[in-house]
């Protein structure tokens, strides 16, 4: 009776087993860890402010909203940086709302010293709100 049980157990064990993930040890380890995780999100942020760069330029020509040219873009967008990248484009259109019902009720706003004496364009303050 005990082998049996000893026996399933084993069993269970094998199958169910996971293989552990190493992680880099060492301090030069984890910077190089630390830099590699950086590059990602700064390619990750120049890569939105393409999109929407590419967005408004796409506004400003008159092309086609909501083309599935766009929508494949931000479909490759979102499968590699996953939700954040979603919550991040959602970040930066909030505060363009907010900067914008600044702008409309006369309050001035830190947007507006960084562009300075330049005219101002949906580009330019795309490219100041989004640090990246």
């Amino acid at each position: 009776m005990f082998e049996l049980l000893a026996l399933t157990a084993v069993i269970y064990l094998f199958i169910n087993r996971r293989k552990k993930v190493r992680k880099p040890r060492g301090i030069d380890a984890e910077l190089r860890e630390l830099v590699e995780s950086t590059y990602y999100s700064d390619a990750m942020a120049a890569e939105i402010k393409g999109y929407l760069l590419s967005v408004v330029g796409d506004d400003r020509d008159g092309a086609e909203k909501f083309s599935d040219a766009r929508i494949a873009q931000a479909q490759s967008i979102l499968d590699k940086a996953g939700p954040s990248a979603f919550y991040w484009m959602t970040e930066i259109a909030t505060q363009l709302a907010v900067l914008s019902a600044a702008k409309i009720n006369g309050i001035a706003t830190n947007v507006e010293s960084e562009i300075g004496a330049d005219p101002v364009t949906p580009e330019s303050v795309v490219r100041i709100v989004v640090q990246g």
